[in-house]
């Protein structure tokens, strides 16, 4: 395998555990939520935020198979998507907590 290949695998699998650390504080957000019997605002924004972390699997496996430009495109995209996922949990974490 050549360099290219190896630093490519490896930004795939940072990107990767991003999302799924990102799943599994979804996971906790919502078990809490309804242990709290949260708002429904708060429990519809964590569901709306579980759909934009399909639809980040979903690009995420749309990446795998992208090449050139195209793959450097949705990588910076994807990345940008899961820091403005992790700072959407973060502000629902935050108003769990209060």
């Amino acid at each position: 395998m050549s360099t290219e290949t190896h630093t490519k695998n490896a930004l795939h699998d940072a990107i990767e555990a991003h999302v799924t650390s990102a799943q599994a504080k979804l996971d906790t957000l919502k078990a809490r939520a309804e242990s709290i019997k949260a708002s429904a605002e708060l429990v519809r924004a964590i569901g709306d935020l579980m759909v934009k972390k399909r639809v980040l699997d979903t690009m995420v496996a749309d990446m795998k198979k992208a090449v050139g430009a195209k793959a450097d495109e949705a990588r910076a995209n994807i990345e940008s998507r899961v820091a403005e996922l992790e700072k959407s949990i973060q502000a629902i974490e935050a108003k769990l907590a209060a």
